[in-house]
Order: C-alpha cells, then structure tokens, then sequence
C-alpha cells in the first residue's frame, strides 16, 4: 500500500503554497499580517473554480442561452460544465483583466454567475466585505492578476483534488499562525495515509460501495486520501464521503473540493459535530478523523450534557470527559456512527489512555470500548509529527466487526522511532512517516504478534505487543483500617469497628487477580487489622503505554563522568587562556 505521492511531491506542494502566499505582499499597508488569508483563502478557491470550469466555459455559456427560460436549468449546466457547478457569467479571469477600470463590477458579475451550491461556499468567507475592502485600497486588480498568472494556475489537469488539499492545508496553517489561532482543530500531516492503510488492511474490496465519514473534516484532505486509497486498490468501488466542520473557511474549502471531485456537496455539512449532529441516524463504513485535542467543550456543554442524558438513545452514554478536554467525545461520537461492520481510526494524544480515576467519566469511556471488545489498536508515534503540536500522538483503532483472531485482544504498537526527520521543519512538523516508515508499521499490524519490525536504516523500528482486552482493567478497592482509642484500643460502633479516614488507602487490582487473594497476599501482611469497604470498589481501566514499551537504560558511569567534565574543563580553560592572551 505505500505510495511516493507524499514524499515525491510535498515540497512541490510546499512551493505552490509559498507561490499564492507570496500574494500577500500586495495587501501589506490595507490589511494586517493576519487579514490575508481572507484574502487568500476565498480568491484561491475562486481560482480553482475558474480553473476547472475553463475548459468548458464556452459550452456553459450556449447551453445557458438556450435553457435560462426554464424554471429548473441546474442539469443542464452542470452536465455541460462537467461538475457539479458551474459559471454563467460571460468573464474570465483573462476578460476580467482586460477592462481593469470596470475590475470591481465585473468581478462581482463573475461571482454572481456561479451556481447555488459555490454562492454558499463563497459566503462562508464573508467575500463581499473583502471585495470591497480591495476595491478601496486599489489592490483588486492586482490580485486578481497575480493568480491568473502561470504560477497561479490550479487547474484539475495539474493539481489532483488531493494535492490541492494539501495547498490548501498549508495556506490555512499559514493564515492561523498568523492570526495567532490553534491550528490543531483542523490540520494534519501526511500521517493520514498511514490511518488509510491500518483501515484498509482486512477491507472487503468486493464490495459495491464504500462510505467514509470525517467528524471534523477540516479542508478535507483525509476524506480525499481515504477514497485515492480505496480507489488504488480497486477503482471499481464506489466510494461516498461524508464530513462535517466547525470553521467556515475551512468547511467551504471541503465544499469546493467534494464539489471539483464530482461527489455530492450536499455531504460537507456546516455545524459543531458536538452540539448539533448534522448526520443524526447515518451510519458509515470508515471513520478516519483527526480531532482536536486540549480544547474544552464549555461551549457544547449544555448540548453535550442533554444528548448524554439521552443514554443508549444518545452518543455519549457512557459518560463525560473532563471539561478542559473533549476529545473522546469526539471518540464516542465516531463510535455511534460506526456501521455494524464499522472501522474508525482517529488522532489522540496521551490522555485518553489514562486520565481519569477508576468511575470517572475518562476510565468509564474507555471502559465502554473495551468491554464492548471495540478497540484493536493503539499506535504511538514519534514526537513532531504534527504541524502545531510536538507532543506525542497516538492513532486509535476501533472496530465494530474485529475478525475472529482479534477477538478480546488488542494490540499495542509503539512506532515512535519509525521516522524520518525533515530536513526543514513545517511549524513544529519535524518528522516524517515516510513509504518505509509506512509500511513498517502497516507489516506490524497485519502480523498480529509481539514482534519488532526494523527498516533498513538505523534506528527505524517498531515494536508490537498483543494484550487480553482485560489486562486493562483494574478493581480500585478501598482499603480502610480501624480508629483507636487514647488507650490503643479499636473504637466500635454497633459491634463494627470505625474506619480512620485520615488511614485509609486505594489499591488498584488488576480484573485478572482475585480481590480476595490479592488483599491477603498485598495488604494483610503489612497491616493485619485493615479490611476492603466493597461498596465502594470500582472497576477503572487505562492503557499505561510508556509502561510496556519501557526501556531501561542503564546509567552513566561515574568515572566517565568524571572524564567528561575534565575535558570539558581543560577546554574552557583553552579558551579563557587564548581569550586572555588576545587582550594583552
């Protein structure tokens, strides 16, 4: 399944952004630094439009002559566009620049000619305010001739949808930096074709028809990979893709790109995934996601909190995270979207593995996938993975229909040395996942067994491990022991010995030992007069990563620590004496 689609044309994707970025140059003076993605964003999704539709503009334009008098004439265009949009308009980008004391008028004209469905992309920009804003600052004209230059070209024959989403990923990074916003709600690096590749790997490639859903799609991009991929390997299968987003510019950059692709826009919804469920009732084949993590969900709490009330009828049933964090809501979210034969991969960081006590609203979550033997994998990667975050990161695996060898298991993969470092990094993104780095990975979850996987340069490797799905969990008990008297003697009430809060203890004991045997073999020995309060006992669960894939190391020597300070010594003092000898 690798693919050199990453690696061989990334920096070209680089250079075509930094390309229509450099636009910017011309808004310095009427728009800030952190204006000019409303610039660039809405004027680079109009240029794809305009670049797409060139080639049958001419037949739009005759086809419109003889249909405008009807009451529905949408067919019509888009089968003569060869899109599902189209531009009646008689402009061009070309025409445009032609009459450039008219540039403000006509521009608009050519707006105005797109069909419904781009009229609510370019809405989602609040374009008309920044039409205006570059009419008055005289930088209309330029602009627009800027991007009808060779090097603003975006047509379809030279940039692939997916391509294009990558263009538009790294403007829309740019624009978020710049206007100092957190990037992590919506943007990815090249990681997801490594979530295609774990999804794809026991698919059906027989099957008529595939659905792919993305909860927070952001511009798109995984949507994209995940119907290439599925397409790579068996372009007969008709692939329908679904995805839902929070940010207008980014969600009407996902519009025009379902749009250009020729799938339905009407499956790009507008909405907050938490608060307001645009695909209430639909359940897909894939869920490939990557929300946002470390962001509170104060805003959706109300909603959130009436749709857990819900119970079964509900997404989030099983219980609430932490107000500061709300990405396994997200998590839960994509479960109940699961067809029954369901698989999802999803982005996380660290805490979902382990924050939260045993009862809490965290563990309880994590409960609900393992007893519902739902997760299959867990893969660490390596640090600065991500263009905004160099924290550790981790794809998760669910799957509703796990084949028979899978069943009560789930496998653990610890793939944080398995890159490549970038020779320029992008933001905090100074790691690759190359093809080899890929396809490591990919072998190490295909075989199924505690194994290492090394590639053929130094240092790239991954580790498997297979664990029960029980070895997670753990009965927290509570370990109570008696108040005593000034005498030292244990005080009762109704015959039952009094518990000493300021004494008492938790232990957690993991679901595979029993609590009895446990406490006698653990606790007795060390304080004969405790006991177990069981009505407080709870179940927790948690998946401690760094813990099974720790590496000791011994420490360093102390003679070779010795000699190393004394060499670094000796070379101060080298430098202090010729530091000393150039001032005489």
């Amino acid at each position: 399944m690798g693919s050199n689609k990453i690696s061989d044309v990334g920096i070209n994707i680089a250079e075509k952004a930094t390309v229509i970025w450099n636009v910017a140059d011309m808004l310095r003076g009427p728009f800030k630094p952190h204006e000019y993605g409303l610039v660039i964003l809405p004027m680079t999704v109009v240029k794809r439009f305009h670049d797409c539709l060139l080639p049958t503009h001419d037949k739009v334009l005759a086809q419109y002559e003889k249909v405008k008098h009807l009451a529905v004439i949408d067919g019509f265009l888009t089968r003569a566009s060869g899109y599902q949009f189209y531009n009646t308009s008689k402009f061009t980008f070309e025409t445009l620049l032609a009459e450039p004391d008219n540039i403000e008028i006509n521009f608009k004209d050519y707006l105005a000619g797109f069909s419904a469905n781009a009229q609510d992309v370019l809405s989602k920009f609040d374009f008309d305010n920044i039409i205006k804003r570059m009419v008055e600052s005289n930088t209309l004209y330029l602009i627009i001739k800027e991007f009808h230059s060779e090097k603003g070209y975006l047509g379809a024959d030279k940039i692939s949808a997916v391509d294009c989403g990558y263009i538009f990923e790294d403007l829309v990074r740019r624009f978020s930096e710049s206007f100092g916003e957190e990037a992590g709600a919506h943007f990815t690096s090249r990681v997801i074709y490594l979530m295609t590749d774990l999804l794809l790997v026991d698919a059906n490639l027989d099957a008529g028809g595939m659905t792919v859903y993305d909860m927070t799609m952001g511009t798109s991009q995984m949507l994209s990979c995940m119907e290439e991929r599925i397409h790579d390997l068996n372009s007969d299968i008709e692939v329908t893709c679904f995805g839902q987003e929070f940010n207008p510019s980014t969600y009407a950059i996902a519009k025009a790109d379902m749009m250009i692709r020729g799938g339905d826009p009407d499956n790009m919804r507008f909405g907050d995934t938490l608060s307001d469920d645009r695909f209430a009732g639909f359940t897909f084949d894939y869920c490939i996601s990557n929300p946002p993590f470390g962001i509170d969900w104060k805003r959706e709490q109300k909603k959130v909190e009436e749709e857990a009330a819900r119970g079964e009828q509900g997404r989030f049933a099983p219980g609430l995270p932490k107000i500061s964090d709300g990405q396994q809501l997200f998590v839960l979210n994509g479960l109940s979207k699961l067809a029954p034969n369901g698989k999802m991969a999803i982005i996380q960081n660290g805490s979902p593995l382990f924050s939260g006590d045993a009862g809490s609203g965290p563990s309880e979550i994590r409960r609900y996938i393992l007893e519902n033997d739902w997760l299959d994998c867990i893969v660490q990667l390596s640090t600065d993975m991500f263009m905004n975050t160099g924290i550790s990161t981790y794809i998760w695996i669910c799957s509703k229909n796990k084949p028979p060898y899978r069943e009560g298991k789930v496998q653990l993969i610890d793939a944080s040395h398995c890159y490549e470092a970038r020779r320029k990094s992008i933001g905090t993104k100074r790691n690759d996942i190359t093809d080899q780095c890929r396809e490591l990975i990919v072998k190490a979850y295909g075989s199924f067994k505690n194994c290492a996987v090394y590639g053929d340069k130094g240092g790239i490797y991954c580790e498997s491990k297979i664990f029960e799905t029980v070895e997670f969990g753990y009965n927290k008990i509570v370990v109570e022991r008696p108040e005593r008297d000034e005498n030292g003697e244990i005080v009762l009430k109704k015959g039952k010995p009094v518990a000493d809060a300021s004494l008492r203890d938790t232990e957690n004991v993991p679901l595979t030992q029993d609590i009895d045997r446990y406490f006698e073999r653990e606790v007795l020995p060390y304080a004969e007069d405790a006991w177990i309060d069981k009505k407080k006992t709870k179940v927790g669960y948690e998946i401690p990563m760094t813990r099974y894939f720790y590496e000791y190391q011994a420490p360093e020597k102390v003679e070779d620590i010795v000699a190393r300070i004394h060499v670094l010594e000796a070379d101060i003092s080298a430098s202090l004496e010729k530091l000393f000898a150039g001032e005489k």
